[in-house]
């Protein structure tokens, strides 16, 4: 059978629904097939659409079971509606702070909220998880950066400062990171650039590199920002898929610097 016959029949009902195993097949087909392009595993989706069987399958056990679904992808379990997890950590997390009341729970409750961009929401938890323990770190933290995120960034330093000087590299330096925002937003670029620098040291962030670099531009250094642009750009090229979507938003910024210096 060739490769154009076989795709004329994928789309003929009549011989789909005669021939059940082959509609299998090409539900599984397809599946992978989105699920590759979702990871922008180019060269994996070419093979699955080319190569019809093997390459989902080789797919599925190479890339799919080994990393889990693609983001906004289909879970091993079914079809899931989305948001539909985020919804049931909600209810379980109310129904153990209905019955216990503990921080950790309002704390869990809050980066969800957090994660969803209820910020409103999320500040409530938070400072509910406070109440509760005044002294936990990472609830200190986030509620900072809630705050932060919700332009407060003169309440967030205080807590954010609070943390940092207990462990610098707090939530492996997203509590600094965050701390240096809140100075760049507060007009602090000195102590801005020292928690850069901090950061920079144990973590090659793609947020911290560039933010620090629009710095050194305010500072007239030039050269020290185009060498940060270039680093971002220059690991972006070499980064797994997931990352480079995830950090997508700062190789842009690291671009559109580059050009501009």
């Amino acid at each position: 059978m060739s490769l154009a016959s076989l795709w004329r029949d994928l789309f003929d009902p009549y011989y789909l629904l005669n021939n059940p195993f082959l509609l299998l097949v090409a539900a599984f087909q397809v599946w992978m097939l989105v699920d590759a392009l979702r990871r922008r595993e180019w060269i994996w989706a070419l093979c699955i659409f080319f190569f019809w069987g093997l390459s989902a399958l080789l797919y599925f056990f190479m890339v799919y079971r080994q990393q889990g679904p693609a983001a906004g992808g289909i879970g091993v379990r079914g079809f899931e509606l989305p948001g539909a997890k985020e919804r049931s950590r909600i209810k379980e997390l109310m129904g153990r702070i209905h019955h216990l009341d503990h921080a950790r729970d309002h704390y869990e409750l809050a980066d969800v909220y957090f994660a969803q961009g209820k910020l409103e929401k999320a500040e409530a938890s938070y400072r509910a998880a406070l109440e509760r323990d005044p002294e936990d770190l990472d609830i200190v933290a986030h509620l900072g950066q809630c705050l932060l995120r919700r332009n407060q960034p003169a309440d967030a330093r205080v807590l954010l400062e609070k943390v940092v000087a207990v462990d610098p590299r707090h939530d492996y330096g997203h509590t600094l990171m965050a701390l240096a925002e809140c100075q760049t937003e507060l007009g602090q670029t000195d102590a801005a650039l020292a928690s850069w620098k901090q950061v920079l040291q144990h973590n090659a962030y793609a947020r911290a590199k560039v933010q620090y670099a629009e710095l050194l531009l305010t500072r007239g250094d030039r050269e020290g920002a185009r060498r940060e642009f270039q680093e971002v750009l220059d690991d972006d090229a070499h980064s797994p898929a997931f990352q480079r979507k995830r950090e997508r938003v700062w190789v842009r910024r690291a671009a559109a610097g580059l050009r501009s210096v």
